[in-house]
C-alpha cells in the first residue's frame, strides 16, 4: 500500500468531506473551462447547458437555476438570441410568461461543448493506470448514490 492509500482508508467523513468536495470542485472548474473556442462567455454556455439540459424554461426559472438575478439573466437570454442560440415562445398555460428553448444552431454549439469537455476528461482518464480507472468508475458510482440523497 502506498502512503496515500493508507491515509485514505478510515478517514472519517468530517475529514473526508472538505477533502471530497474540494476535489470535485476543482474538477468541475477545469471541466468547464475546457471548451471549444467561440465568442460565448462561460456565463452564456451555462445558460444555454440549463436550457438545453432542461428542455424549456421560463426566464425566472433559468435565472433560478443559474442563481442570478433576472436583469443579469434577460442580457445573457438576449446574447444568446441575437446568435440565434435561443428562442422564445409563448407559455402553454400563462400567457404572460415565455418558454426559451434551444435552437438547432444553440443545441449544436452545446453537443460541440459536451463533446469537448468528454474529450479532455477521457484524455486525462487514459493517463490514469486500470486500477484508478476501475476506483474512478466506483466512486463515480458512489458520488452519484450521495447526489441523490
Amino acid at each position: 500500500m502506498t502512503e496515500r492509500t493508507v491515509m485514505a482508508v478510515g478517514v472519517p467523513p468530517a475529514q473526508l468531506a472538505p477533502r471530497l468536495r474540494d476535489a470535485i470542485t476543482r474538477l468541475n472548474r477545469r471541466v468547464r473551462q475546457t471548451r471549444p473556442v467561440g465568442d460565448l462567455t462561460m456565463t452564456q454556455l451555462s445558460a444555454l447547458t440549463s436550457i438545453e439540459l432542461a428542455g424549456a424554461l421560463t426566464p425566472r426559472e433559468l435565472a433560478d437555476a443559474e442563481r442570478v438575478q433576472p436583469p443579469t439573466m434577460t442580457r445573457t437570454v438576449a446574447k444568446l438570441e441575437e446568435q440565434g442560440l435561443v428562442r422564445r415562445s409563448p407559455h402553454p398555460t400563462d400567457g404572460r410568461q415565455v418558454l426559451l428553448t434551444a435552437t438547432d444552431a444553440g443545441r449544436e454549439v452545446f453537443a460541440r461543448f459536451e463533446r469537448a469537455r468528454n474529450t479532455w476528461l477521457a484524455e486525462r482518464l487514459a493517463e490514469l493506470t486500470d486500477a484508478e480507472q476501475d476506483t474512478l468508475a466506483q466512486a463515480a458510482e458512489i458520488i452519484q448514490k450521495v447526489a441523490r440523497a
